[in-house]
């Protein structure tokens, strides 16, 4: 099932028979520890996150409509990251490309879309988003998509600590962006 789409994107939810692909960029060196995890070193290893992801309704894959594979996963979690805005109604922003893919200017589109599904499917005063200090191309999206800084902190994850920078978007500014 559609979730929604893009001139070159569709996203859907996560089945069985995206293991392969899921796999495929998900054990690249580099593509994982961007976002704070390990790539993966087996199949099994992307089985277990991918059976999450299929129970999951905040996980969409991402997939390139010229081939009709997987080449990315976009997720729109429930989560309070920020503390003083917990009581706000709020999803956080996360997304991982196929390192083949990067410099195409397609995670700047899926997010976009993913911030008009968002914001049109949800009673959400803003959205966060995030990334590392090591990470410019996130950085480059998150900018590009209207996101105001809003601090930084430390991150701890499975393979360290890192330097994490926080975004918001509001809905209002949201709605100023697109008017």
């Amino acid at each position: 099932m559609i979730i929604f789409e893009t001139p070159r994107l569709i996203f859907r939810c996560f089945k069985d028979s995206d293991l392969a692909d899921f796999n495929e960029y998900a054990k690249v060196e580099g593509v994982g520890e961007a976002a704070g995890w390990p790539h993966h070193k087996s199949l099994e290893d992307s089985k277990k996150i991918l059976d999450k992801f299929i129970s999951d309704d905040e996980v969409f894959a991402i997939v390139y409509r010229e081939n009709n594979k997987v080449i990315g996963s976009l997720g729109l979690h429930r989560r309070a990251e920020i503390a003083e805005l917990k009581d706000k109604k709020q999803r956080e922003l996360g997304y991982v490309l196929s390192k083949d893919y990067w410099g195409n200017g397609l995670m700047t589109e899926a997010a976009s879309a993913a911030i008009t599904y968002a914001f049109n499917n949800f009673d959400l005063e803003f959205i966060m988003c995030a990334h590392f200090d090591i990470n410019e191309r996130s950085k480059r999206v998150i900018e590009k998509t209207g996101f105001k800084f809003y601090n930084q902190s430390i991150y701890k994850t499975v393979i360290g600590e890192f330097n994490s920078l926080r975004y918001i978007l509001s809905r209002e500014d949201y709605l100023e962006n697109v008017a």
